[in-house]
Parts: C-alpha cells; sequence; structure tokens
C-alpha cells in the first residue's frame, strides 16, 4: 500500500445534517487533485459525532462516487471498543471499502497487550484488510515499535499510519516491519520525512485545500526524486503546520471556506476558529496565493 490518501472532512449543512451533496464534490475535488484515496469517517471527518446510520451513508456515498472517480477509500472504522471496530469494518466491507483504518482505541488506555490483542481481533474478523492508526496526542497510548512488529506479521494488516510525532520511533518502526506492512506518515509536515526513511506515503489533512501538492509530494518520493520531494515539502510545510492551529478538524473547515470550499459548521464539542487565529490563516493562505 502507498500513496496519497486525504483524510477528508464531513461536509454538514447550517443545521450540521449531513451534506450529501458537498461530499460528492468534495470526492470530485480529491479525485482531480491526483489523491490516491479518502479516508471517510477518521477523526478529520468528527466520527465520534457520527450515527450508526451515517456512518452507512458517508461510507456508501464515498464509496459510489470514488469508485466513480477511479480512487481509494480507507474507512474510518475506529473504536475505543474492539467489537464495534469489527462491527464498522464489516459494514465498509458491505458497501465496498477497500480497507478500514483502525484507530487505538482511545481513553481506555490498553497496555500494550490490549493494543496487540485489540488489533489482531479486528484484523481477525475484518472481510476488508486493516491500516492501523497511532496517535498518542489524541488517544492516550502509544502503540510501540515492539508491538507493531509483533503486528505486522498478520496477513490482514497491510500499513500502520503513524502519528506519533517521534522520528526516533517511526525509524524504530520501518527498521522492524521491513516489508511486512507500509508506513503511512499521519504528520503532513513530517510525510518528507518519513518517506526518506522509507516510508511510502501518507494520510493527510492538509490535502483537503492542496491535494494536488501533497499528491506531488508524496509520488516524488515514491520515484525516488528526493530534491523534488524536498522543494514540495518547502512548499507545504507551513500550510501544513496552520492546518494544527486549533484542533483538527476545525482549522480546516474554515480554511476550504475561505478558499471557496464551503463544507459547513463542526459539531459540538468543536467550535469556531477564533478570529485571532483566522487572520493567521487568512494570511498564511494568502502568502501561499490559494486566496487574493
Amino acid at each position: 500500500m502507498q500513496g496519497l490518501y486525504t483524510a477528508i472532512v464531513t461536509p454538514f449543512k447550517n443545521d450540521r445534517s449531513l451534506n450529501k451533496q458537498k461530499l460528492k464534490e468534495l470526492i470530485a475535488f480529491q479525485a482531480a487533485g491526483g489523491v490516491d484515496g479518502i479516508v471517510p469517517g477518521g477523526t478529520t471527518g468528527e466520527n465520534p459525532t457520527f450515527s450508526e446510520k451515517e456512518f452507512q451513508e458517508i461510507f456508501e456515498i464515498c464509496v459510489e462516487f470514488a469508485d466513480f472517480h477511479n480512487i481509494k477509500v480507507i474507512a474510518g472504522c475506529g473504536s475505543n471498543d474492539t467489537a464495534k471496530a469489527v462491527s464498522l469494518c464489516k459494514m465498509a466491507s458491505q458497501v465496498g471499502a477497500d480497507s478500514a483504518l483502525v484507530i487505538t482505541p482511545y481513553y481506555n488506555k490498553p497496555n500494550q497487550e490490549g493494543l496487540y490483542r485489540h488489533f489482531s481481533e479486528v484484523a481477525e474478523k475484518s472481510p476488508i484488510p486493516i491500516v492501523m492508526y497511532n496517535v498518542p496526542s489524541r488517544t492516550g497510548v502509544n502503540l510501540l515499535p515492539e508491538t507493531v512488529e509483533r503486528l505486522a506479521i498478520h496477513e490482514n494488516i497491510i500499513a500502520l499510519k503513524e502519528a506519533s510525532g517521534s522520528m526516533s520511533q517511526v525509524q524504530k518502526i520501518i527498521f522492524a516491519v521491513e516489508d511486512k506492512i507500509s508506513i503511512l506518515s499521519g504528520e503532513d509536515d513530517l510525510i518528507y520525512s518519513m518517506m526518506a526513511l522509507g516510508g511510502k506515503g501518507g494520510i493527510s489533512v492538509t490535502s483537503n485545500i492542496i491535494p494536488k501538492q501533497m499528491s506531488m509530494l508524496v509520488h516524488a518520493m515514491l520515484d525516488g526524486n528526493h530534491k523534488k520531494g524536498l522543494q514540495l515539502a518547502k512548499y507545504t510545510n507551513e500550510l501544513c503546520q496552520t492546518m494544527f492551529i486549533d484542533t483538527n478538524p476545525i482549522p480546516v473547515k474554515k480554511a476550504m471556506e475561505l478558499l471557496g470550499l464551503e463544507t459547513g459548521p463542526t459539531r459540538l464539542p468543536l467550535t469556531e476558529l477564533s478570529e485571532d487565529n483566522i487572520k493567521h490563516l487568512t494570511k498564511i493562505l494568502t502568502k501561499y496565493k490559494l486566496i487574493k
């Protein structure tokens, strides 16, 4: 597994109900930007606020329109309940998703053996391949390299989205798993660095606004053109960091609004971007000529 996948935002109407038509438009925008696939129903998509019906609707829309545009779908199927994660994987499989993104369980803070058993059971029972997701800053647990190495031998685990922010940890993981699974960057501003170590791509928030540039960066690195990759990393770096001036996806949704890609409000408990941060965001988008 390799390439650039967009952790796509979920567009809502003003009443915070799902905006199905806008979601279709966003998928077309991503496909036109050259991404390899989309990841609906993840943290960026505000999945903690989804009903079971909304998971189903979002997966169905994304699979249908991603297939039309010839891109892949990695469905967000994570939960801190192992049985629920399995259920979401089965739902995603039934509608035709290519694989499932499964985050480390949050809040209940399992130890490494618990993490191993969680991913093993989900992988064992999921009809589609699993992409594990490690993001300690949001979950309170860190999937350590030794545990990733144990899990990498499972035939239904194909990749890890790694967002610990530790390049030392990234290096240990890549060296340990070799080619058993793909390591994808979950930190937009570290895509170049992780791929220079042997990573195979990224799952990106920033590609919601600049899919072409983020895709070009990933594919330059996959082609072994590190010079071009570095140039693109320098261009995208500040934009990537700006997408995280507040809790994701608050900044990226505001950026999309400023770019004319209206995605509606976030759902509570997430709120609006502050006026100071809007000014900063506008300044950066203007600097890179994304808005006038």
